[in-house]
This record gives structure tokens, sequence and C-alpha cells, in this order.
């Protein structure tokens, strides 16, 4: 296993293990299954474990497996404050107790604020305290490190990571999303600043697995023989900047493979082939993308704050993905934030194509955008957020 450094020079596994995917059984967890995954990440050099409040049960599994070797003091517990369901300051501290009972331990090593949306998400959070609960808890070492996972767009990341000194981030980040979600543009800023970038969705989701006939016979001509998700990660940790890339593992199989190309692959070991063979694949993946933007960012920003590259991004991934992925993609995009980003927000001024290097019709498309991915299940969901966001 290759090991990268964190803030403070401590090792932190390349491949980390990503507890949202256990395999469940009639709604439960099955723990030795479960047990018998972790313990082979373990035995092969792996020591960074990612959980989360609302992952259904995988607390209390982590904790559970975790006690029964007796390996907590072994490995690293990552998990995620659920800043969502908290209305006051006290349940800052009682939702974090109720995890650490979870899990079986007295202290976090890298604790997150769970998809932190934008600014004004962070400052209510800030209102309740929050910093002042986290220097508290950093004191006493009940949190080792503090650091927040994110969903949207670079410009946003940006502002979030300059408006605090985090410890690290967590990021949504693979060759399909290179030029959206934080997107190259975030993860070297983290770096740029000293902040250790963790990744999720190394694969979209199953999407840089389950490739089309066409991408997976490019790589099977391929010099260097490698599964499709073996070069996904490939990909990642062929670049300095990320620290971690996480991966839902739920057989045996899938740790070993990961473990081996995760021993492999080290930044700037790719050939060139190697990475035109993969911009071939995603050529491939991509061509039954419905809007051709690159997401580079030059129609950005908007002076009626759509995210224009968010809302084309999810848009094609209806039409790759499916219907389901790329509304979910949408309400994290463009809903998810105390002002939506929605395309619907278009009034038409046209500053936007002026700068676009691919001379796409956005106007004409943030109106496709808006009637294919805002109806009423988006109308409702974004409904359910403004009422709950109102405290």
């Amino acid at each position: 296993m290759q090991y990268r450094l964190d803030r403070y020079g401590n090792k932190i596994s390349a491949l980390g293990f990503g507890c949202m995917r256990f395999t469940q059984t009639a709604g439960r967890i099955d723990l030795d299954k479960a047990e018998k995954e972790i313990m082979a990440a373990y035995n092969a050099g792996v020591n960074y474990y990612d959980t989360a409040y609302i992952y259904n049960g995988s607390e209390v599994a982590l904790g559970e497996i975790l006690a029964r070797n007796n390996i907590r003091q072994n490995v690293n517990i990552a998990t995620k404050l659920p800043h969502y369901l908290i209305k006051k300051s006290d349940s800052i501290e009682k939702y974090f107790q109720e995890q650490l009972t979870r899990l079986q331990t007295d202290y976090v090593d890298y604790y997150l604020m769970h998809m932190l949306t934008d600014i004004d998400t962070w400052n209510r959070m800030v209102n309740l305290g929050i910093k002042e609960w986290i220097a508290e808890k950093k004191a006493s070492g009940a949190i080792k490190q503090i650091g927040f996972s994110y969903h949207g767009n670079s410009d946003m990341f940006i502002k979030l990571m300059d408006a605090y000194d985090w410890d690290f981030c967590q990021i949504q980040y693979n060759y399909m999303d290179e030029h959206s979600q934080a997107g190259r543009t975030g993860l070297q800023y983290a770096a740029s600043k000293g902040i250790p970038v963790v990744i999720m969705e190394p694969l979209r989701g199953g999407k840089l697995a389950n490739i089309p006939e066409s991408a997976a016979k490019i790589i099977a001509e391929h010099p260097v023989q490698k599964t499709a998700p073996a070069w996904a990660f490939s990909w990642l940790w062929n670049q300095p900047e990320v620290t971690c890339v996480l991966s839902g593992m739920n057989s045996l199989e899938m740790v070993e493979e990961n473990v081996k190309t995760a021993s492999e692959v080290e930044p700037g070991s790719l050939r060139e082939a190697d990475l035109e063979m993969i911009n071939r694949v995603l050529q491939e993946i991509n061509k039954r993308t419905k809007v051709g933007c690159t997401g580079c960012r030059y129609c950005m920003p908007c002076p009626q704050g759509v995210d224009i590259p968010g809302s084309f991004a999810a848009y094609n991934r209806k039409y790759s993905e499916g219907y389901i992925a790329a509304e979910k993609e949408y309400l994290m995009t463009t809903a998810l934030r105390a002002t939506a980003t929605c395309a619907s927000k278009c009034i038409e001024c046209g500053k936007c194509e002026r700068h676009c290097p691919q001379h796409i019709e956005i106007r004409k498309e943030l109106k496709n955008v808006s009637k294919s991915l805002e109806g009423p299940i988006y109308n409702i969901a974004r409904w359910g957020i403004l009422k709950f966001r109102m405290y």
C-alpha cells in the first residue's frame, strides 16, 4: 500500500474504505461480510475508513468491527456532522456524542461538515457556535482534524475553502468530473493551500466501471492491461494533489484489485499514451452528451447566479445515466443551498454566450434543462429544502 501525507505529516493510505455501501440483507448490514472486507483491506494496509451519521447502520457496523478486532488505535475514522439536521447549538454536541457511542470510540480522527453546500450554510453554523465547538473538541483531542465534504461548483468550493482554516476536504472527482463539481480547479486550489483532498465517487457511481462496449474495446486494445475501474483509480492516483481515494468496496475481489492498483500507481507514473487512452474512453462515454460543455467556466459568473456548467453536467447525465441520476445531480448542485442556482433563473441576458469557446447556445439549452429537470420532483424537493431551512 502507498501512503500520502495529511496536513500534519501523518500517513494516510492512498486507498480509503468508503463505508456507505456495505452489503445489506432485508435492510440490515451483513456484518460478517463487511468484517471480512474491512479486515482484508486493513491487512493490506488501508488505514482510512469513511462513514457518516446518515449512512444507515454504517457507523454502528464500523465501530463494532473495529472493536471486535481490537484495531481502533491503528486506523483513522472519518465521519460527518449532519449539520442540515441541526437547529440549535446544543444539538451539535448531541449528534457528536451519539456518533462516538455508535463508533465505540472517544475520538474521531477526521471529522467533516457533511455536504457543506455554500457560504450561507457555513455562516449559519458559525452563528450556532461551530467554530468555538470545533476549537474545544480539537483542544480536548476528541477531534483530531476538521474538514468538509462538498458537491457543487468550483467557485463556491473556493469560497468555502477560504472561509475557515480547514485541515482537509472531500470532493467528488473522477475523469468525467474533471471540469465539473469542484473539479481540477478546486483540487489544485486546495493543494495550493496545503490542504489534503479526499476523493469520493471515483467511479461516478459505477458509471466508469460499467462503460459502453465501444469504450471497453479501447481499454482491451491498450498495451497495458487493466480493468475499467483500475484505470479510473489510476487516473486519480497519478495526480500528486490527490491524498486519498475512497472506494465503497463490498466484495473481497474489489478490495484485492483496488489495493493492487493503489500499490502500483504513483504520482506522474502514467504515460502520455495511457492518458490519451483514458481521454478516448471518455469521448466514447460522452457520445451521448446532449450539450458540448467542457466545464471551462468561461461563461461564469452568471449575473443571476445560474450554475451553467453544473446545469449542463446534470442534463447530460440524464442521457448517459438516466433521469434519477440526473435529478439527484441537479438537486445537489442547484437546490441544496440558500440561493438556488437553477437554470430557470436565466433572464436571457446573453452575457454567457459571448464568452463560450464552444459557441453553445446557452440560453436555449438552459431552457431545455429547466424543462427537463425542474418538474414536480424538483419543485417539491426544493420546497422541502426551503421549508427545512426556515429555522
